[in-house]
């Protein structure tokens, strides 16, 4: 049996939803976009979500929004994706890595208060395979030195008495907080709708963010709108009007639109949704139990105080070797069954050692790294599928500790 790590679940309600967006004539951001983006915001129980190309450049432009540039720090977690820290070089800020508590996934908030500087302006905590951050304990750590927090004047950093939350949520739509869907905890939130996600446009991202005092969301999306579309005072649908051609170029900005052929496969995808995410809960609970016996700790995805998207089963092979961790994977892959790894930390990729990370100076993470083996978790999962994996992890696991690994 052949087993794929994260095939789209696709249906032929989305291959005709996005025919007919063909059909319609109008297949760049349009009325499926804004549709969309409706919808996403009553997900969210935010007033408003702006729909990009990826969670990448909501990121990027969430940290232009809030005015961050030259001269600013952003700290975000030695162990996650490029994109969360990339970002913040594509801005000018300086990256700021901390390293994962000890046994975790997450980054050590006790440590976040030495990074904090006066030129910190925010934060990228990372949602991890679904389940959300401890975002009281990051807050209370952010409100215990504010007063080190110097907002840039004529900004929207003035609109904070702290260092501000953009939460890189490309794992977690779907997920909650103690009770608060994701997309309305942090300050500012940004969701993947990339093909391997658990709700996909193939490429797409959102940003969204809490309301507040200080901060005009019709003018917050307003100004997402510029910048995702060259800096063009009309969109597209709204230059469709007769004798509405005219336009303005307001900033020389990025093209970064979503588009509505995407769009319209996310809607469909979204419909689908409750669905999709009880079926990975169950995938992850017959993990659970019929790995129950072996040598691993698998990440919490159901807690009291947290409900997962359940997007990754990650899964640590408890005190064995990062050589013991590659020969596995080379056993599954023998077994056709597809695994993964997240994340090989930041500083031990080239483009950051580069830039002065050392591994050594992030042990946590590396421990994390060493023996995490990520498995097939998708909604195209058959139980009989789900099964094979577990026989074949068991498999695995016994040759590579006959081969004295």
């Amino acid at each position: 049996m052949r087993v794929d790590f994260s095939p789209p679940d696709i249906t032929e309600a989305e291959i005709e939803a996005v025919s007919q967006a063909l059909r319609s004539g109008w297949i760049t951001t349009g009325p499926k976009t804004k549709e969309f983006e409706r919808r996403l915001a009553a997900c969210c129980t935010t007033n408003k979500v702006a729909c990009l190309n990826s969670a990448t450049a909501a990121m990027e432009l969430g940290l232009h929004l809030l005015g961050i540039g030259p001269g600013d720090e952003v700290i975000t977690s030695a162990y996650t994706y490029s994109a969360s820290c990339s970002v913040i070089y594509h801005v000018g800020a300086t990256p700021v890595l901390v390293d994962t508590a000890p046994g975790s996934f997450f980054m050590d908030y006790a440590a976040l208060a030495d990074k904090i500087t006066p030129r910190t302006k925010a934060i990228i905590p990372v949602d991890i395979a679904g389940v959300m951050c401890d975002y009281d304990a990051l807050f209370a750590q952010l409100e215990a030195v504010k007063e080190r927090f110097c907002p840039q004047q004529g900004t929207l950093q003035e609109a904070f008495d702290r260092v501000i939350v953009l939460a890189d949520a490309a794992h977690s739509f779907g997920a909650s907080y103690k009770g608060i869907p994701s997309g309305a905890v942090a300050d500012f939130t940004a969701f993947s709708f990339h093909a391997v996600k658990n709700l996909t446009t193939a490429e797409g991202g959102a940003l969204t963010w809490r309301s507040r005092e200080g901060l005009d969301d019709e003018q917050l999306y307003h100004q997402l709108q510029l910048y995702s579309l060259h800096g063009q005072s009309k969109d597209a649908l709204a230059k469709t009007a007769i004798g509405a051609w005219e336009y303005d170029i307001v900033g020389p900005w990025y093209k970064c639109n979503m588009t509505d052929i995407v769009a319209a496969l996310g809607l469909v995808q979204l419909e689908r949704y409750p669905q999709l995410l009880a079926r990975r809960k169950q995938i992850l609970e017959r993990y659970a139990q019929g790995l129950a016996d072996c040598n691993i700790e698998m990440l919490e995805h159901y807690q009291p105080d947290s409900i997962s998207s359940g997007h990754l089963c990650l899964v640590r092979l408890t005190g064995a070797s990062q050589q013991f961790r590659d020969r596995f994977i080379v056993e599954m892959a023998a077994r056709e069954v597809a695994c993964n790894v997240h994340y090989k930390p930041l500083p031990m990729h080239t483009a950051y050692s580069e830039r002065g990370f050392d591994i050594a100076d992030y042990p946590n993470a590396l421990a994390q790294f060493q023996n995490e083996v990520t498995l097939p978790l998708h909604t195209l999962l058959t139980d009989e599928a789900v099964q094979y994996v577990i026989d074949s992890f068991q498999q695995a696991y016994a040759q590579c500790e006959a081969a004295g690994l």
